[in-house]
């Protein structure tokens, strides 16, 4: 075999192990904010929702994204520091 194919495998067998990782991850949130929700935490600290008279409802996840911000960036710093 030629090392094309060699170098070829390393780099899906890399793509795999992020996949696997990253929807750990994600599977991982998924749990956290199920649980949060049968726990009767709808909403975070700082999400926004405005309401009008006329029935219209806007929501505002500013808590939501501060935090999937913070945890994202944890998680790709630990995964790009090992390259």
């Amino acid at each position: 075999m030629s090392s094309q194919n060699g170098s070829a495998t390393v780099t899906l067998e890399r793509l795999g192990k992020g996949l696997l990782i990253a929807g750990a991850a994600l599977a991982l949130t998924g749990a956290v904010l199920w649980a949060l929700s049968r726990l009767g935490w709808q909403r975070l600290p700082g999400d926004l929702v405005w309401r009008s008279k006329g029935g219209v409802t806007v929501f505002i996840p500013l808590g939501f994204s501060v935090l999937l911000s913070v945890i994202l960036t944890v998680v790709l710093n630990l995964i790009f520091r090992r390259r």
